[in-house]
């Protein structure tokens, strides 16, 4: 039975589960891989970890097309990903819809969970963010920081401090029994990010990691990939 590998950003995880047993009923072949901040999987691919398709950024996708280690001509959107703030289930929402509300609802929280800050893209950009509105040093003591987002959501929903509160793509956040979506990082601080995929030039077989490509960015996957929070 033949094995397709993939690497694939966190916030397309909740995709791929999904269409996996279809996937796998479809072809006769197993799909088998990890999910991980975009940094990460590259850093995967490049020291030769086992991968016949890529799903990260788009800009990480051209930039290894660009490189060699994916196929340019295989590329296909999934769509765009913003990022939001979530709370524990059965807590409070804060309004964090401007920038004052978002300062606001930091400062109150007791503890702050978020992807990895130097290889995780909404991480990076909600340190950025947390910088920007002056309050990263006060902050950090409180700052609970994970390898991926889906990893930062399932500790954000087990904490048991009173006030938690947590930030990273959508999908990720609705993806994660235990935790829910507030709202999306006001105007200012937006964040939208077109998530790819594409076939690795050492592919195994490239008919059927051109298959899967297909399956996850195609019209027939388009309302699992819409009610995850992709926006297309």
């Amino acid at each position: 039975m033949a094995t397709l590998h993939f690497l694939c950003a966190g916030a397309s995880q909740g995709v791929v589960k999904a269409l996996q047993q279809r996937f796998e009923a479809e072809t006769g072949a197993t799909l088998q891989g990890r999910f991980g901040a975009v940094g990460a999987m590259k850093e995967a691919l490049l020291a030769g970890e086992p991968c016949d398709v890529m799903i990260l950024t788009a800009a990480m996708v051209d930039g290894l097309c660009a490189d060699g280690h994916l196929l340019a001509d295989s590329r296909a959107a999934l769509g765009r990903v913003l990022t939001g703030v979530a709370v524990r289930s059965g807590t409070p929402h804060p309004d964090v819809a401007t920038a004052d509300g978002l300062k606001a609802a930091l400062l109150a929280a007791d503890s702050v969970y978020f992807p990895d800050a130097v290889r995780a893209t909404a991480g990076i950009h909600f340190a950025n963010v947390m910088r920007r509105l002056g309050v990263l040093d006060t902050l950090e003591p409180r700052l609970r920081t994970y390898p991926a987002g889906a990893i930062a959501m399932r500790e954000l929903a087990a904490a048991t401090t009173p006030n938690p509160i947590g930030c990273t793509q959508v999908t990720e956040i609705l993806y994660t029994p235990g935790v829910e979506l507030v709202g999306l990082l006001p105007r200012e601080f937006e964040l939208a990010t077109v998530y790819t995929a594409a076939a690795a030039s050492r592919a195994a077989d490239p008919v059927l990691a051109a298959r899967f490509v297909a399956m996850v960015s195609g019209e027939a996957s388009a309302p699992l990939r819409r009610d995850g929070g992709f926006v297309f």
